[in-house]
């Protein structure tokens, strides 16, 4: 402590935190552990890290049988292409609304089913419901494509049903009707992943404080009152982290949920940038111009991992790093 005048001042010393080095006794105490790790890890480097390598080839003129070393360079050439297709903006105007719309919608789905599951308390009943709601996540995207289309048919159920409330005078074939397609994806999409996607929401509301709950039912609060002063906030950084991975794949809705759905009509509604990279990329034999396509996402999807990390992580949220 320094006296100055009158005035004490205290001088705050600063704990030095060793990093803890990694000896040969750590790494053998924790052998087995390296171990069972060791094989993930060397999945991850053969089928994730050694791909990105032939990211090269978005920078060459690519011919396959000229191969990586005698092809032309031609540097941010296709990226400049690619910015110049009109083709592509609305492709990237498609996936970004279909991606947003599954995104709110799945995410409110997922969250409401979870609290409906764990408020439910008739044991048997709930845990058939969640088998049920499981279900459709493990059926192929061509059964439920089929499905949809069997239901908004002309003849389908859903017409019928339309037509005996007198909601409408004719059948409407909805899978023709461009201004619909995004909603019937959402929706599709939403009936196929709600179930699966309310697991870990599920598993994060097990593991809050049965004595919150206690504690607010001597206080005379409602169902609703302990959901929404309890359980949503206690799950909050779960919902959070969830958030962030899905952001992170945005841009990232594959192809195969448009190319069933979708038909001549509604092409220009149902194309996304995968089925534009497949089209106008492999398709055509541009390899060098589908792969910077996929390389543009992938700069995309990492861009907004870090963007909304860091505003959760500014706002005390929770974060995913």
């Amino acid at each position: 402590m320094e006296i100055v005048g009158n005035t004490p001042i205290v001088k705050s010393k600063k704990k030095q935190i060793k990093s803890k080095k990694i000896t040969w006794k750590n790494i053998k105490e924790q052998r087995v552990l390296i171990l069972m790790a060791l094989p993930f890890v060397i999945w991850l480097l053969v089928f994730s890290y050694s791909p990105l390598i032939g990211w090269v080839i978005a920078f060459q003129n690519y011919k396959p049988q000229n191969g990586f070393f005698g092809s032309d360079w031609v540097a941010f050439k296709h990226f400049a292409d690619l910015f110049k297709e009109p083709l592509f903006y609305k492709a990237l105007k498609n996936t970004l609304g279909m991606g947003i719309l599954g995104l709110v919608f799945g995410t409110i789905s997922s969250i409401s089913f979870a609290l409906i599951l764990n408020e439910i308390r008739f044991t048997k009943f709930k845990k058939f419901t969640q088998t049920v709601s499981y279900l459709p996540h493990f059926v192929s995207w061509v059964v439920v494509a089929n499905i949809v289309s069997q239901t908004l048919a002309p003849s389908g159920i859903f017409n019928q049903i339309l037509q005996s409330l007198h909601l409408i005078d004719r059948p409407i074939n909805f899978l023709a009707v461009p201004k619909y397609f995004w909603g019937i994806v959402t929706l599709s999409d939403v009936w196929k992943e709600t179930g699966w996607n309310a697991i870990i929401y599920l598993a994060a509301m097990t593991s809050i404080d049965q004595e919150m709950y206690e504690a607010a039912q001597v206080d005379g609060a409602s169902r609703w009152e302990q959901m929404k002063s309890i359980t949503l906030p206690s799950i909050r950084p779960i919902i959070i982290v969830l958030l962030i991975m899905s952001i992170g794949n945005l841009i990232n809705i594959g192809f195969e949920k448009q190319m069933l759905l979708g038909n001549n009509i509604v092409a220009d509604e149902a194309l996304v940038i995968e089925k534009y990279a497949l089209d106008y990329g492999i398709g055509m034999f541009r390899y060098s111009f589908g792969t910077a396509i996929g390389i543009f996402k992938s700069v995309v999807s990492i861009l907004l991992i870090v963007i909304f990390n860091n505003i959760a992580k500014r706002t005390g949220q929770g974060q995913l790093m």
